[in-house]
């Protein structure tokens, strides 16, 4: 499979007062083209922070970060804005989806980003919501749906401009189980169709069957496992 990330001696430190935390300590880490990542550890220890790195939110202090053969370290913010609009999909814990638009709405507003034509976004926002199973919601808006029906609109929304890579933060973190292992289904076909998936989870149950499991502590990485083959 070809390389599509990679992360070299990747650090990110933050000045709290008169000290300095280092919330990502040297990390480094290949993600290959179809990878499915669980990235996991305690609490504080790096996770997010490494999530936003490697979704171009946030630069590293030092190192380089590199997105199909670019160093990422070294873009102005339009440019990252770009790849973070075309090339990666996210998904948040809170699911982030503005509370007076629809789920139609929601999802076909990345799109607009894109310079994609209105009509074009409606069709495309409506087939995703579809395969999300929500092809009777696309009108409610989020406050009239339930958590897991708001993380299949947030799913969907990320997938709106078809980008290569998905990433997300705690993604079953605010549901139930039986809802949380819906979710977790998405993400498989997803990785099976050919997506790129890294996400973030103190969900056991997600993180086996993730194809690799990263296991952070204190900012570094302290094991880099592969988990699974795809079946």
């Amino acid at each position: 499979m070809k390389k599509q990330l990679e992360l070299r001696n990747v650090c990110k430190n933050y000045e709290m007062g008169d000290s300095v935390i280092h919330a990502v300590d040297g990390a480094n880490l290949e993600v290959k083209e179809g990878d499915f990542i669980a990235i996991v550890g305690p609490s504080g220890s790096g996770k997010s922070t490494m999530m936003n790195l490697v979704g171009a939110l946030d630069l590293a202090t030092r190192g380089d970060i590199f997105l199909d053969n670019v160093n990422i370290e070294h873009l102005e913010e339009s440019e990252l804005a770009q790849i973070r609009g075309k090339k990666i999909g996210f998904i948040f814990q809170t699911f982030n989806l503005i509370p007076t638009q629809t789920a139609l709405e929601n999802v076909a507003l990345p799109m607009m980003f894109q310079g994609i034509e209105k009509q074009e976004r409606i069709e495309r926002a409506k087939e995703l919501l579809k395969k999300v199973g929500l092809g009777d919601r696309m009108e409610h808006l989020p406050g009239e749906l339930s958590g897991g029906q708001r993380q299949r609109v947030a799913i969907a929304r990320a997938l709106a401009n078809n980008p290569k890579i998905i990433l997300a933060d705690e993604p079953t973190g605010n549901l139930d189980t039986k809802t949380g292992e819906e979710i977790v289904k998405i993400f498989e076909e997803l990785n099976k169709q050919g997506k790129t998936v890294i996400v973030v989870t103190h969900d056991d149950e997600l993180a086996k069957k993730a194809r690799k499991i990263v296991r952070l502590r204190d900012g570094r990485i302290v094991e880099n496992l592969k988990y699974r083959k795809r079946v």
